[in-house]
């Protein structure tokens, strides 16, 4: 996720699709800024773990950070479930001199809406996490030595869901002495998990923030979307049926689902503000080569290649899988958590509907469920660039 070094352009879409915040960045101001939130990345491990399939996985390890401090009956935590695309920085810098802070840092943080001063924060990475060559994630996926072969797993790791995640983040969770979260909370993909430990976790949750949320389940379409996201992996010659580590990697179908994961979390008015019709190349009109391009596409292509050095192609698709498995509609009942679901208004992946759908089936189970939207265009991502627009009502809910 740490990619902040890519150059201009190429760096804010790509940041998009990451979820950093530095693309929203405010102009300088006299005011002077407070000391940033400082963490530390740290490591849990599990011997074995046996996933929902019924499956092994030896050596199980995920990274983590934490925020705060938890107090003496261990019920201050907060979990924070990261992103189809992120990891667990979630807030703070690791050095001072970091580029950009963690992507929800608007929200995290003393005095804030999730308030260090009184919360114990902690986010985690999950299995399968994409950016496996970032040296700061902390994974167990495909791209793991299996201990029985010593080679990479490929496409012989066990297939994993998104609740799988979760019972591993319990476990480090309960090595921290956490004895009840005071709320789970997440964006996207860290929504699907938010909304797993309230079913795996009834009397351990008290509160659930999903953020651009499919709900209680991923719709048929989105299903359809996800496959779509890894789909130039498959067809690139380089992923070879996910044995490439010793041949070298599918970059160019990597790269180009990176793209499609960019263009489909965002709104076209979101597209057409940014770049309008601009050609990448004011002396490459696009009209007069089929080569030359406009500042969209290209803007995308070049986000998409720079994502490609950190990520892993089959952790990409394992993590699609995993998300498509997703479905609680049947287990609802179970739910003992007070819901707040903040969707979107230019969702185009998860569109607000579906949040409204699963809070009125929550409340007509006699749950607690109430629906705040987040205003504007720019897709999907609001829902991790602009969610501090919720600041107030993420506040008072976690107040009640």
């Amino acid at each position: 996720m740490n990619i902040f070094r890519t150059l201009a352009m190429t760096s804010a879409i790509s940041l998009c699709a990451l979820g950093a915040t530095s693309i929203y960045a405010q102009a300088p101001t006299s005011v002077v800024a407070p000391a940033p939130l400082l963490t530390e990345k740290k490591v849990f491990s599990l011997p074995s773990y046996t996933t929902f399939g019924g499956k092994t996985i030896k050596n199980v390890k995920v990274g983590y950070e934490t925020y705060g401090t938890l107090n003496a009956k261990g019920d201050n935590a907060i979990f924070i479930a990261h992103f189809y695309s992120g990891n667990s920085h979630a807030a703070g810098k690791y050095k001072p001199g970091d580029a950009a802070a963690g992507y929800w840092d608007s929200i995290i943080g003393a005095g804030k809406p999730i308030d260090t001063d009184k919360f114990f924060v902690i986010s985690a990475d999950t299995l399968s996490n994409l950016n496996t060559k970032d040296p700061m994630v902390t994974t167990t996926g495909p791209s793991s030595i299996n201990a029985d072969t010593g080679k990479p797993y490929g496409m012989s790791f066990p297939v994993i869901a998104m609740r799988d995640s979760v019972v591993v983040h319990k476990a480090l969770v309960d090595s921290l002495g956490v004895k009840k979260l005071y709320a789970v909370a997440g964006a996207s993909g860290g929504s699907v998990q938010a909304v797993e430990w309230t079913v795996l976790y009834p009397d351990f949750v008290d509160r659930a923030i999903p953020v651009i949320s499919p709900g209680l389940s991923i719709s048929p379409w989105a299903v359809a979307l996800l496959d779509i996201w890894v789909a130039p992996i498959k067809a690139d010659p380089k992923w070879n049926n996910g044995d490439y580590y010793a041949t070298g990697e599918p970059l160019e179908g990597i790269a180009l689902a990176l793209k499609l994961v960019t263009i489909t979390t965002r709104h076209w008015n979101w597209i057409e503000k940014t770049f309008g019709y601009k050609p990448a190349d004011a002396t490459k009109p696009p009209a007069d080569a089929i080569n030359n391009r406009f500042a969209s596409e290209d803007a995308l292509t070049k986000a998409g290649i720079a994502r490609a050095v950190t990520t892993d192609a089959n952790n990409k698709i394992y993590m699609a899988k995993a998300n498509q498995l997703f479905n609680v509609e049947d287990d609802a009942a179970k739910i003992k958590a007070k819901f707040l679901f903040i969707p979107a208004q230019s969702d185009l992946v998860f569109p607000p509907e579906m949040s409204q759908k699963a809070a009125a089936k929550l409340r007509g189970l006699g749950k607690s469920a109430d629906v705040f939207v987040i205003e504007g265009d720019g897709g999907h991502l609001d829902g991790v660039l602009a969610v501090n627009k919720a600041a107030d009502v993420i506040r008072a809910f976690l107040a009640k």
